[in-house]
């Protein structure tokens, strides 16, 4: 029988560099298969700067359009909440930020812990009601397939079992710990082979996007 503090070093050495691998080579794969995609030769006369172009579409993107907050602002203002709430509860955690340094030697300022603490709940609850609505609204329910929930589901239990052994709800402490590193061990085993991809492959949908249009002389 595994002990926790047994189950905790697993899940810290063996399981984390393979899971740290699987990402890697997941990622690294899907934006190889995006580049050597390529695209078409365009012989058009340029009237534009596609860099420019590009890089506007990029700025332009992280505010959400008029029309597509007055269609769906439940969308909109949830999806800034947990987006936001889960990039600073991954980057902005002391323990994270320590964790994140001793893995690649790289580190900068954190939050204090209980701000981080009340951006986890708040996060968490908003991942709730995305869920809630994604299961009443007729439209977006008969959409989601396995994998949509699947992705959600990985992607909150992060946020959970670290709320949970932040506040030492599960005992012992090593096993608490333990199942937190394990799920986001999953997360990162999951990301390259599913949606959560965007991560990563938004940016360069948006500048491809952007630099097309810029090209042309016209705004995306």
């Amino acid at each position: 029988m595994i002990t926790p503090m047994e189950f905790l070093m697993w899940t810290k050495g063996p399981l984390f560099q393979l899971a740290l691998t699987i990402f890697a080579l997941g990622l690294l794969a899907r934006l190889v298969e995006i580049f050597v995609l390529g695209r078409a030769h365009n012989y058009a006369v340029p009237r534009g700067s596609a860099v420019v172009g590009g890089l506007r579409t990029l700025y332009k993107r992280f505010h959400t359009d008029p029309g597509t907050f007055k269609s769906a602002p439940f969308d909109v203002v949830v999806g800034i909440i947990w987006h936001t709430g889960f990039i600073i509860a991954l980057l902005l955690f002391i323990p994270h930020v320590e964790l994140i340094k001793s893995t690649f030697g790289i580190a900068w300022p954190a939050l204090p812990n209980p701000v981080v603490d009340a951006i986890t709940a708040i996060t968490l609850l908003g991942l709730l009601a995305a869920l809630a609505h994604r299961l009443l609204h007729p439209v977006k329910k008969f959409l989601s397939t396995p994998g949509d929930y699947v992705i959600w589901a990985v992607t909150f239990l992060p946020l959970l079992t670290g709320y949970l052994a932040y506040h030492r709800v599960i005992n012992p402490y090593p096993l608490a710990l333990g199942l937190h590193i394990l799920t986001v061990e999953v997360f990162l085993i999951v990301l390259p082979f599913t949606k959560l991809t965007h991560i990563f492959t938004v940016w360069l949908a948006r500048y491809y996007n952007g630099a097309t249009f810029g090209r042309k002389g016209v705004q995306s």
